[in-house]
């Protein structure tokens, strides 16, 4: 392996990869005792905790723009520049996709403290919540606010990586599986354009999941996530009046999010690289074609 080869190997292997999930309680308490969360609602943004219909909501928009806040939209910090030429190996490759999801739970971390409604439920709470669903936040994200690094910057790292004849034979029918509904769950957003505010709402909808087993407080979590599907359907529907079935779509993504984040973890672990490589490509043609036709992306849901 020639110095380049050698300086990505030491860059990407034999850097740790810390399991912040593991450490949520003590991460969440440091930083509330260090004055870094100052979470502060002022009355007149702080809905009833009792929902109600859609279209009564006059703060809905103040809701939405606190959840756009609480987001990190800055570009994805972990590198990625490959030297042209250079052949990317598997293990390199995966452990590139550990760096990367390693910086985006940080993300969801930092981001669960910036919540307007962090005072409201307990650290106990939170912790099994992100436990539960920080592989739906992390594919969430991916599909829409850092679209652009992923397939973009990752997609170009993927391409160089070459799989060899018994990868491509020993790929899993759930690898398949997964990368079916992944394709076409990014035809969907790409269809969608989901906007900021709508990946804010949908985020939040999806992670104050009161179905989760191990939660405290489930009537609270209940009334927090009706409040946001509410001000995300206000929201939808002022802004895109002319598709009225526009949050209906919306939040049709949502189980497919976690059913995909479901059966990822049945995906053994040698075969994500082939599974990363085979997704990107498969989508950035897609892409291409749709731009090249300049007709409407046609998709058609994956069999259950």
């Amino acid at each position: 392996m020639n110095g380049y080869g050698a300086a990505l190997r030491y860059q990407y292997i034999n850097t740790s990869v810390p399991t912040h999930y593991q450490l949520l309680p003590h991460l969440f308490s440091y930083a509330a005792q260090s004055g870094q969360i100052t979470p502060q609602l002022t009355p007149q943004l702080t809905p009833q905790l009792t929902p109600q219909p859609s279209g009564v909501y006059p703060q809905s928009h103040p809701l939405v723009l606190q959840l756009v806040a609480a987001e990190d939209l800055s570009p994805l910090a972990t590198p990625m520049l490959i030297e042209d030429g250079y052949q990317v190996s598997q293990v390199e490759l995966f452990a590139l996709l550990c760096r990367l999801a390693d910086e985006l739970l940080f993300r969801q971390i930092s981001w669960i403290k910036k919540l307007p409604f962090f005072c409201d439920l307990s650290i106990e709470d939170y912790t099994c919540l992100l436990s539960s669903t920080w592989q739906e936040l992390i594919l969430l994200s991916c599909l829409t606010i850092y679209s652009s690094h992923i397939f973009g910057e990752l997609a170009e790292v993927t391409a160089k990586y070459t799989p060899s004849d018994e990868e491509l034979q020993g790929f899993s029918e759930d690898g398949m599986e997964v990368m079916e509904r992944l394709i076409y769950l990014y035809r969907k957003f790409h269809q969608l354009k989901i906007s900021n505010e709508e990946y804010a709402c949908m985020k939040a909808i999806n992670f104050l999941n009161q179905d989760i087993r191990g939660l405290s407080n489930v009537s609270q979590l209940e009334q927090l996530n009706k409040r946001y599907w509410y001000v995300c359907q206000d929201y939808t529907e002022f802004k895109y009046a002319h598709q009225p079935k526009r949050f209906p779509e919306i939040m049709m993504c949502l189980p497919e999010i976690r059913c995909i984040a479901g059966k990822l973890v049945n995906v053994p672990l040698e075969q994500l690289p082939l599974l990363f490589k085979a997704v990107l490509h498969s989508c950035k043609t897609s892409l291409n074609n749709y731009r090249s036709s300049q007709s409407p992306c046609v998709t058609s849901a994956p069999g259950n």
